[in-house]
């Protein structure tokens, strides 16, 4: 089990973006520094504190970044019709765009049960290719956290790879 556990970890590291150094960290975009992640990964932890998750016990927290360095915040929005159901990443998405956004930088996403975060909170296929409408999936950070110390970062691209855009259509 800890040779498993071990392995994970190391996958995480390897395939992750950033490996996990001292100083600051910049983006391609200029955007995300060190810093600005950690920020992310607090706002995320704080919007779990607003999911509804009376069927699953699942929350998630999200905090989006704009261009404009602004931080949107998002929770999981359960509903007994499933299908009705929002997604934090969605919901910090929708959230942005209507107020008026559409460039972002990067996305911090935590989760777990009874609000006890675990592991990662990867997103799911849905709000991958939701996200994608509005990014450059090369540029566009994804940063998964267990807590403002543990986090893995990847590429929207990396996790979304031969994505279906706006350029497509």
């Amino acid at each position: 089990m800890m040779e498993q556990e071990n392995l994970k970890q190391e996958d995480i590291q390897k395939n992750s973006l950033v490996p996990q150094e001292k100083g600051e960290l910049l983006s391609q975009t200029e955007i995300v520094t060190r810093s600005v992640v950690k920020n992310l990964i607090r706002e995320a932890i704080e919007g779990m504190d607003y999911a509804y998750a009376p069927y699953s016990n699942v929350h998630v927290g999200a905090a989006l970044l704009s261009t404009k360095k602004k931080i949107y915040q998002g929770c999981n929005i359960e509903n007994a019709a499933f299908g009705s159901t929002n997604c934090a990443e969605r919901t910090a998405l929708f959230k942005a765009v209507s107020e008026g956004e559409k460039e972002f930088a990067a996305i911090a996403i935590v989760g777990g049960k009874q609000g006890i975060i675990t592991d990662f909170f990867p997103p799911c296929g849905v709000c991958r290719q939701v996200l994608r409408e509005f990014v450059d999936p090369k540029n566009f950070l994804v940063v998964l956290a267990r807590s403002e110390e543990d986090y893995a970062i990847y590429s929207l691209e990396s996790l979304l790879p031969l994505s279906f855009g706006p350029e497509n259509m």
